[in-house]
Protein backbone atom coordinates (compact mmCIF):
# COMPACT_ATOMS: atom_id res chain seq x y z
CA UNK A 1 0.00 0.00 0.00
CA UNK A 2 1.08 3.56 -0.67
CA UNK A 3 -0.37 6.27 1.57
CA UNK A 4 -0.07 9.87 0.41
CA UNK A 5 -1.67 12.84 2.12
CA UNK A 6 -2.32 15.81 -0.15
CA UNK A 7 -2.71 19.01 1.93
CA UNK A 8 -6.13 20.58 1.45
CA UNK A 9 -7.25 17.73 -0.80
CA UNK A 10 -7.31 14.07 0.26
CA UNK A 11 -5.39 11.21 1.86
CA UNK A 12 -4.83 8.41 -0.63
CA UNK A 13 -4.42 4.75 0.31
CA UNK A 14 -3.51 2.98 -2.90
CA UNK A 15 -3.33 -0.79 -3.25
CA UNK A 16 -3.53 -1.19 -7.03
CA UNK A 17 -1.81 0.28 -10.07
CA UNK A 18 -3.79 -0.29 -13.27
CA UNK A 19 -1.93 0.43 -16.49
CA UNK A 20 -3.22 0.68 -20.00
CA UNK A 21 -0.61 -1.00 -22.21
CA UNK A 22 -0.45 0.38 -25.76
CA UNK A 23 0.34 4.07 -25.88
CA UNK A 24 1.06 4.10 -22.15
CA UNK A 25 3.77 1.55 -21.28
CA UNK A 26 4.32 0.29 -24.84
CA UNK A 27 4.77 1.79 -28.29
CA UNK A 28 3.69 -0.27 -31.30
CA UNK A 29 3.38 -3.32 -29.03
CA UNK A 30 6.93 -2.99 -27.63
CA UNK A 31 7.52 -2.29 -23.94
CA UNK A 32 9.18 1.10 -23.45
CA UNK A 33 12.69 1.22 -22.05
CA UNK A 34 13.02 1.39 -18.27
CA UNK A 35 9.41 0.40 -17.49
CA UNK A 36 10.27 -3.05 -16.11
CA UNK A 37 12.67 -1.54 -13.58
CA UNK A 38 10.22 1.14 -12.44
CA UNK A 39 7.41 -1.38 -12.04
CA UNK A 40 9.71 -3.65 -10.06
CA UNK A 41 10.20 -0.78 -7.59
CA UNK A 42 6.46 -0.28 -7.23
CA UNK A 43 5.47 -3.94 -6.93
CA UNK A 44 6.55 -4.13 -3.30
CA UNK A 45 3.82 -1.60 -2.43
CA UNK A 46 1.19 -2.00 -5.13
CA UNK A 47 -0.46 -4.82 -7.04
CA UNK A 48 0.29 -4.05 -10.68
CA UNK A 49 -2.41 -4.77 -13.27
CA UNK A 50 -2.11 -4.47 -17.05
CA UNK A 51 -5.25 -3.98 -19.12
CA UNK A 52 -5.25 -4.19 -22.91
CA UNK A 53 -7.10 -5.01 -26.09
CA UNK A 54 -3.72 -6.31 -27.39
CA UNK A 55 -3.98 -4.19 -30.53
CA UNK A 56 -0.58 -5.31 -31.84
CA UNK A 57 -0.87 -8.98 -30.80
CA UNK A 58 2.38 -8.79 -28.81
CA UNK A 59 1.05 -8.73 -25.26
CA UNK A 60 2.38 -12.18 -24.42
CA UNK A 61 5.97 -10.90 -24.79
CA UNK A 62 5.22 -7.97 -22.45
CA UNK A 63 3.57 -10.35 -19.97
CA UNK A 64 6.66 -12.56 -19.90
CA UNK A 65 9.03 -9.60 -19.61
CA UNK A 66 7.11 -8.15 -16.65
CA UNK A 67 6.11 -11.50 -15.08
CA UNK A 68 2.48 -10.36 -15.20
CA UNK A 69 -0.63 -11.55 -17.00
CA UNK A 70 -2.50 -8.70 -18.66
CA UNK A 71 -6.26 -8.62 -18.60
CA UNK A 72 -7.49 -8.75 -22.18
CA UNK A 73 -10.57 -6.67 -22.86
CA UNK A 74 -12.92 -7.12 -25.80
CA UNK A 75 -12.68 -4.99 -28.92
CA UNK A 76 -16.15 -3.58 -28.18
CA UNK A 77 -17.09 -1.39 -25.19
CA UNK A 78 -13.48 -1.03 -24.06
CA UNK A 79 -14.11 2.04 -21.92
CA UNK A 80 -16.81 0.22 -19.95
CA UNK A 81 -14.64 -2.90 -19.61
CA UNK A 82 -11.80 -0.85 -18.13
CA UNK A 83 -14.12 0.95 -15.73
CA UNK A 84 -15.72 -2.34 -14.68
CA UNK A 85 -12.29 -3.79 -13.98
CA UNK A 86 -11.19 -1.02 -11.61
CA UNK A 87 -14.58 -1.10 -9.89
CA UNK A 88 -13.87 -4.70 -8.88
CA UNK A 89 -10.64 -3.53 -7.20
CA UNK A 90 -12.26 -0.67 -5.29
CA UNK A 91 -12.09 2.66 -7.10
CA UNK A 92 -10.52 4.63 -4.25
CA UNK A 93 -7.69 2.07 -3.95
CA UNK A 94 -6.65 2.42 -7.61
CA UNK A 95 -4.12 4.55 -9.41
CA UNK A 96 -5.01 4.29 -13.10
CA UNK A 97 -2.71 5.39 -15.91
CA UNK A 98 -3.66 5.65 -19.56
CA UNK A 99 -3.77 7.80 -22.67
CA UNK A 100 -6.66 6.77 -24.88
CA UNK A 101 -10.27 7.80 -25.18
CA UNK A 102 -11.15 4.33 -23.88
CA UNK A 103 -9.21 5.16 -20.68
CA UNK A 104 -11.15 8.35 -19.85
CA UNK A 105 -13.80 6.79 -17.59
CA UNK A 106 -11.19 4.67 -15.82
CA UNK A 107 -9.04 7.76 -15.17
CA UNK A 108 -11.99 9.84 -14.02
CA UNK A 109 -13.28 7.25 -11.55
CA UNK A 110 -10.05 5.87 -10.10
CA UNK A 111 -8.76 7.18 -6.79
CA UNK A 112 -6.07 8.87 -8.88
CA UNK A 113 -6.11 9.09 -12.66
CA UNK A 114 -2.95 9.96 -14.56
CA UNK A 115 -3.05 10.70 -18.29
CA UNK A 116 0.14 10.11 -20.24
CA UNK A 117 0.92 12.23 -23.28
CA UNK A 118 3.28 9.64 -24.66
CA UNK A 119 4.38 8.44 -28.09
CA UNK A 120 0.77 8.10 -29.29
CA UNK A 121 -0.33 11.38 -27.73
CA UNK A 122 -3.36 11.50 -25.46
CA UNK A 123 -7.05 11.74 -26.21
CA UNK A 124 -8.63 14.94 -24.94
CA UNK A 125 -11.22 12.85 -23.08
CA UNK A 126 -8.46 11.12 -21.09
CA UNK A 127 -6.85 14.46 -20.25
CA UNK A 128 -10.16 15.86 -19.04
CA UNK A 129 -10.89 12.77 -16.95
CA UNK A 130 -7.48 12.62 -15.26
CA UNK A 131 -6.29 14.29 -12.07
CA UNK A 132 -2.83 14.82 -13.55
CA UNK A 133 -1.34 14.79 -17.05
CA UNK A 134 2.32 13.93 -17.60
CA UNK A 135 4.52 13.83 -20.68
CA UNK A 136 5.88 10.32 -20.20
CA UNK A 137 5.01 7.08 -18.39
CA UNK A 138 8.30 7.32 -16.51
CA UNK A 139 7.10 10.63 -15.07
CA UNK A 140 3.80 9.03 -14.04
CA UNK A 141 5.50 6.15 -12.26
CA UNK A 142 7.94 8.60 -10.68
CA UNK A 143 5.00 10.35 -8.99
CA UNK A 144 4.35 7.13 -7.08
CA UNK A 145 8.00 6.36 -6.35
CA UNK A 146 8.63 9.96 -5.20
CA UNK A 147 5.24 11.03 -3.78
CA UNK A 148 6.38 14.54 -2.86
CA UNK A 149 6.13 15.28 -6.59
CA UNK A 150 2.48 14.25 -6.49
CA UNK A 151 1.90 16.35 -3.37
CA UNK A 152 3.47 19.40 -5.03
CA UNK A 153 1.14 19.06 -8.00
CA UNK A 154 -2.17 18.35 -6.23
CA UNK A 155 -1.99 20.32 -2.97
CA UNK A 156 -4.52 23.08 -2.57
Amino acid sequence: MIEIEIPGFVKFKFEHLVLDVNGTIAKDGQLLEGIAQLLAQLRSNLAVHLITADTHGLQEVIDVTLALKAVRIPKENQAQAKLNYIETLGLEKVVAIGNGANDADMLKNAGLGIAVIGPEGAAVQSLLGADIAVRDIRDALGLLIYPKRLIATLRR
